[in-house]
């Protein structure tokens, strides 16, 4: 007998990839692994820009969005924006993820959080090592914030690449399939994986496994880390065909 998971999702309301990943690794894992079936909701915070002060002010908008969210009783919820979170120092995903926590169980939803920021270290950790190269759409300083959010965090970046797209809604439209050779620009002599879009918003599923494949190193982005806590969450198996060792299973 199948079941239904209802995700809850607090996304940037310029973001379009959140939206679009998820639902397609879980669907693929549907295919082989049909008894769990998922359905997804999602609560916006305005931001179109990804500047210090446009972060600040989605990053308020959360409490308000979980609210909402908790009127639909998800059985996980997860935040999105993993730069929002990173840019406000070190750690602060558990002040997130608790500020989250909070206004759901005020609502009355006993739902886990989820922040992607969180499921990046936790996936990076669950793969059991401790140096990566990253990828980011970002411009250089929220790159660097990016950098000292992980190595605060006892992950060392051995090397980075920022694309500078301020942009959020032009992050969105990139095409995963330049990954495929942006990631040749960055030196992995000393990588133990990849983080190939270090963002939520920057499309990278269809990368994941080729990039995988050619390197030889396991292959992650911000939304497989993402997709691997929610299943962890939920207490299934942490599997999706085709999507990188950490959901390998």
């Amino acid at each position: 007998m199948s079941r239904d998971h209802h995700i809850g999702m607090i996304v940037p309301s310029s973001n379009l990839t959140m939206e679009t990943e998820l639902p397609r690794m879980l669907a693929a894992r549907e295919q082989e692994l049909p008894g769990d079936r998922f359905v997804f909701h999602s609560a916006r915070a305005r931001m179109q820009h990804v500047t210090p002060e446009q972060l600040r002010a989605m990053n308020a908008q959360a409490k308000r969005a979980a609210a909402e969210l908790a009127d639909a009783r998800p059985d996980v919820v997860a935040t999105a924006c993993l730069v929002a979170i990173m840019a406000q120092g070190p750690g602060y995903h558990c002040t997130a993820e608790d500020d989250i926590t909070t206004a759901l169980r005020a609502e009355g939803s006993q739902a886990p959080v989820v922040s992607s920021a969180g499921a990046l270290l936790s996936g990076i950790e669950a793969l059991g090592v401790t140096r990566v190269a990253l990828v980011t759409p970002y411009m250089e300083p929220l790159t660097k914030a990016v950098v000292a959010y992980l190595e605060d965090a006892g992950v060392e970046v051995v090397d980075s690449l920022s694309l500078q797209v301020p942009d959020n809604l032009a992050v969105a439209r990139l095409d995963p399939a330049d990954l495929r050779e942006h990631h040749r620009r960055l030196d992995l002599s000393r990588a133990e994986a990849l983080v190939l879009s270090a963002c939520v918003q920057m499309p990278s599923l269809p990368a994941i496994q080729p990039v995988q494949d050619e390197i030889g190193l396991p292959v992650l982005s911000a939304a497989t880390a993402t997709t691997h806590r929610i299943l962890t969450e939920l207490g299934l198996e942490p599997r999706v065909p085709g999507a990188g060792a950490m959901l390998a299973g």
